[in-house]
């Protein structure tokens, strides 16, 4: 949204945020009031918002989405329904992400637990799914599991840097951050669309793109594990500064 120039215009786009601020305040003040209260085993349902609920759906795409990764695994290797599926899942899970954030701010119920929620979603969805999947697909050495759990980490540290930082970071009109710090979780989903093109051109275990070293040995390594390296990498940096849609 353009900013207005004069006075009046100021004034007014300050009356507006902070009456939006006052309404998203006093929903996490309900939120947490209904979780510190003792009302039962399942009292916690209560408070979570319509958002929170579309923010579960992005973590159980991601679920899904490993259970899949992992009937693959134990099923016959000339059967792809399951890698499909467990690569299918993880665009579901953007969907969701997407859908949470656009219901909290339309019914103006911001809340510190869908915080919370979001990113351990999305690290289920966008860390731990993607890692799986490759897996799956043939990156099962010992160094290439290692590579991957590296990737897992920088996903989970960025999403809690994320938490930490996110009221520091510079707002717009709106009140949403100009840029993320680092690649977002989410746009591992660029590695998804590679192991899809793998797939469905059978490049697959053995037949892995750029092969593999030191096979046999205790120091075998798919060299294309390296992506998830570098993707974990831009993750965590702080120099790269992603702008907001």
């Amino acid at each position: 949204m353009s900013r207005r120039a004069g006075a009046a215009a100021d004034k007014a786009a300050s009356s507006v945020s902070s009456g939006a601020d006052s309404v998203v305040k006093n929903s996490q003040d309900k939120q947490k009031m209904l979780l510190e209260q003792e009302m039962g085993h399942f009292s916690m349902i209560r408070a979570l918002h319509l958002a929170d609920l579309i923010t579960a759906m992005n973590g159980f795409c991601g679920f899904m989405s490993v259970l899949s990764a992992m009937r693959y695994c134990i099923g016959a290797p000339e059967d792809l329904s399951n890698m499909w599926l467990a690569l299918g899942f993880m665009p579901f899970g953007l969907f969701f992400d997407f859908m949470d954030g656009k219901v909290a701010r339309w019914r103006h119920k911001s809340s510190l637990m869908g915080q919370e929620l979001d990113s351990l979603a999305d690290l289920i969805s966008f860390g731990v799914a993607p890692a799986a999947s490759a897996f799956a697909l043939g990156l099962r050495s010992t160094l290439d599991t290692l590579f991957l759990s590296f990737f897992v980490l920088c996903a989970l540290t960025r999403l809690a840097r994320f938490n930490v930082t996110v009221s520091s970071l510079p707002k717009d009109a709106t009140g949403k951050s100009k840029y993320f710090e680092g690649f977002p979780a989410p746009t591992s989903l660029s590695i998804v669309a590679m192991m899809s093109f793998c797939l469905f051109n059978g490049k697959v275990l053995d037949q892995v793109p750029a092969g593999v070293l030191a096979e046999g040995s205790l120091l075998e390594i798919h060299p294309i594990v390296g992506v998830f390296v570098l993707w974990g990498c831009a993750m965590v940096s702080r120099t790269i500064k992603v702008p907001k849609p």
